[in-house]
């Protein structure tokens, strides 16, 4: 008998990247394993979720890929100020 695993068991991890967009409100949102894959969020919530609808339809997945139970892990990036030389 087949065992149906549930969507966290069969999620795929993707570490996003959110950046301020200053010029037009919200966020612009990267994938850096998937180049070209970049969508735009007015919330937090909205660009995450538009980032897994980008991911899933930059992969070719069926749209239902793009409801899978969001898992937050925490990325933290930084930018840092070097004196010039």
């Amino acid at each position: 008998m087949a065992q149906v695993m549930n969507a966290q068991e069969t999620a795929v991890r993707y570490a996003v990247i959110l950046t301020p967009d200053l010029e037009s409100s919200g966020y612009s949102v990267t994938v850096p394993a998937l180049p070209g894959c970049f969508t735009h969020g007015e919330t937090v919530e909205e660009a995450l979720t538009e980032a897994r609808e980008a991911i899933a339809c930059h992969l070719g997945l069926p749209e239902a890929a793009s409801e899978l139970a969001e898992d937050r892990v925490e990325v933290i990036m930084a930018t840092v100020a070097v004196a010039a030389a």
